[in-house]
């Protein structure tokens, strides 16, 4: 999570360009989790212990999901980029990114993770940014 916070946090000038805001949202705040996630994320970070954010059916991984080699690939490439995973907490609710336009434009990415460590692509997002109308923005 936090090398994917990272990744997101530094497409922060072109969001600010396009008038775009960038959250996040949590599920727990175990010790100083949060605080400790804000030097990976920046933007705003919102607490949702009721999980109303995740829907009336969470995705979750059940345990066997730690066996998957696209999440040993993912926890290592991490921990070659230097961030740690988080082992606190139940930890088996699937995230997902979305890129949201303004009024009617609506959704223009949705990245559900598959697997632990499933994230979004850089280039997704830019181009899901570049796609928010302006125009409406403006009105």
């Amino acid at each position: 999570l936090c090398q994917e916070a990272s990744d997101l946090s530094s497409l922060k000038p072109l969001l600010d360009e396009r008038g775009v805001a960038l959250f996040a949202v949590v599920k727990e705040n175990i010790a100083s989790e949060i605080h400790d996630f804000r030097a990976y994320f920046n933007g705003e970070i919102f607490l949702d212990q009721q999980r109303a954010f995740y829907g009336p059916q969470e995705r979750w991984m059940g345990v066997s999901g730690i066996l998957r080699a696209g999440v040993w690939m993912s926890g290592w490439r991490a921990y070659q980029s230097g961030f740690w995973g988080n082992v606190r907490g139940e930890g088996f609710v699937l995230g997902a990114l979305y890129v949201i336009g303004p009024g009617q434009q609506g959704v223009l990415l949705e990245h559900r993770e598959m697997e632990f460590g499933d994230k979004v692509k850089k280039s997704d997002v830019i181009q899901a940014v570049e796609q928010i109308n302006t125009d409406i923005k403006k009105a």
